[in-house]
């Protein structure tokens, strides 16, 4: 298993650096001269030429390369140019309310789509699976934009229930903020889940064992639960996994419109001030957090099922 582990590690470090190289170069492309581009065309020389060195960008592409690749190994990625504060300090500060948001949307969308996605499948072609499929398709169908509103001005204006912006001082506070974003997250998530569950377990419950299981008379319940239920899991892991990453690219919109604080939206910030270093240290933990979780997905397969365990 430590052998698996590290073969994927040392596959993800070429995808990681391939990742990282094209966010650096994409970024040096852009047109223009982003030290002019912030400071303004009536800026002077000696500014501009400053604010270039505050950048980096007074050394030649090459070596800028070289100081973006072994910043990132330290930890260290630069200062922002609106703040003046270091970015990597920033993001530290601001992280914990993106992951926050992410497992919160992970969490309803699992607890939504799971159990609902094997209720439908057991109950195929019932009026209880008619239900669930509708519910999955409706939730599917609406917008995280249009959701997050109809959410706020049900449970903030109307029930007044739940606080519509920000995230809270104390824990308990954090936690009461998050309800509606995470619910605005997992519900989308949840839809997608229940549909996909269903799909996977009527797959394995058409199959060869599972009629040899019944036939030497296995109760329902063992056949479901201890061998369809298992088999149908691993393809459901990737749709979590990739659905972590969606739920990251999420959280840009999601904490835009609540007015959470969070990757997203110093993201969103750092472009609207031509926050270069900013923004590039955004894109780089994004980088990390997806290449991240596609590695943890890749070592849940052959714990979930060590059949599929490469020897």
């Amino acid at each position: 298993m430590a052998k698996y582990i590290i073969r994927r590690i040392l596959i993800a470090l070429p995808t990681m650096f391939i990742t990282l190289s094209i966010i650096f170069f994409s970024l040096r492309i852009l047109p223009g001269d982003p030290a002019l581009a912030i400071l303004g065309e009536g800026a002077s020389e000696e500014v501009l030429a400053k604010l270039r060195e505050q950048m980096g960008l007074n050394v030649p592409v090459w070596q800028q390369y070289v100081n973006y690749l072994a910043g990132i190994f330290r930890g260290d990625f630069g200062e922002s140019i609106s703040t003046g504060k270091p970015v990597s300090e920033m993001i530290q500060s601001i992280f914990p309310h993106t992951m926050r948001l992410a497992i919160g949307g992970l969490i309803v969308g699992c607890v939504i789509g799971i159990p609902l996605g094997i209720l439908s499948a057991i109950k195929q072609n019932t009026t209880m699976d008619n239900a669930i499929r509708f519910i999955a398709m409706i939730g599917i169908s609406f917008p995280p934009f249009f959701l997050a509103i109809l959410f706020m001005v049900v449970f903030s204006l109307k029930i007044e229930l739940f606080p519509s912006m920000g995230a809270g001082e104390t824990f308990m506070e954090n936690l009461y903020h998050l309800v509606l974003p995470s619910l605005t997250l997992g519900v989308i998530l949840g839809a997608i889940l229940m549909r996909f569950v269903r799909s996977s377990m009527l797959d394995e419950i058409n199959q060869d064992y599972v009629r040899t299981a019944r036939s030497k008379g296995a109760s329902e319940k063992l056949v479901i639960y201890k061998h369809v239920l298992r088999n149908s899991l691993i393809p459901v892991i990737t749709v979590i996994g990739l659905d972590i990453t969606a739920l990251l690219s999420g959280a840009i919109l999601t904490e835009t419109i609540y007015s959470r604080p969070g990757l997203g939206s110093m993201a969103v910030g750092a472009i609207v001030a031509r926050d270069f270093p900013t923004l590039q240290g955004c894109l780089v933990l994004f980088t990390i957090l997806v290449v991240g979780v596609n590695l943890v997905v890749d070592v849940s397969y052959s714990l979930v099922n060590p059949k599929i365990r490469p020897s």
